[in-house]
């Protein structure tokens, strides 16, 4: 039986991604770049340990006016990853979504968020589709996120210049986590391991850190 994907080497693997027996190479080469794959494959989450991390020059990042301290993200932990577990679950949701479209989701929030330190609200809806959507969502969980506030503490407390600052963060561990691949959803896969899968004795550390 010959690959699936090329039609001439022999089948080593099972791909779920095309529903169909795979060879080894064409598993590396298409993974991410033609082929959809789900992120429970063994094969991918394999391939993601041996992941090198993506080179950022650091005087090209986005937002480079924006101070990102230690203090913002511990201070904010929770919003921190109520924001990643709020892109991860949008993501999710979003058929076809990838990397790319969280980036974009990302750059548009900021830009808005950007504008509320004028004082005046104006949203940047991205022209992608799929990041429009995700972004819709995160702007309408954090509403929601600030009424409970209110209700729980009887004010606001959350800033919107923390908001922008963590999403600011999110930005930039997008960039050194995405793997250059059109497919794909290292970034994403990373968001969705903050739910907590049990609370015997699970660490407090939050995976969101930024290498230096």
């Amino acid at each position: 039986m010959v690959c699936a994907i090329c039609q001439a080497r022999r089948v080593r693997r099972h791909c779920p991604g095309v529903h169909g027996d795979i060879c080894t190479i064409c598993c590396g080469t298409e993974r991410e770049v033609t082929v959809s794959c789900p992120l429970d494959c063994e094969y991918l989450r394999d391939a993601r340990k041996h992941e090198k991390a993506a080179t950022v020059d650091a005087e090209q990042l986005p937002n480079r006016d924006i101070r990102v301290s230690e203090e913002l993200l511990e201070d904010n932990q929770e919003l921190l990853e109520f924001l990643g577990l709020t892109l991860a679950a949008a993501a999710l949701e979003t058929p076809g979504a990838v990397d790319r479209d969280l980036r974009d989701a990302l750059a548009a929030l900021i830009r808005t968020y950007r504008t509320l330190q004028t004082g005046i609200y104006y949203e940047t809806l991205p022209e992608n589709a799929l990041a429009a959507k995700i972004f819709r969502a995160v702007e309408d969980a954090v509403g929601e996120f600030r009424r409970q506030e209110t209700n729980r503490l009887g004010m606001a407390k959350t800033r919107d210049a923390d908001l922008l600052g963590l999403l600011v963060f999110l930005q930039r561990l997008e960039l050194d986590r995405n793997n250059g691949r059109p497919r794909g959803r290292a970034f994403l896969d990373l968001l969705r391991g903050l739910q907590p899968e049990s609370t015997d004795g699970a660490s407090d550390s939050s995976p969101l850190v930024l290498p230096g």
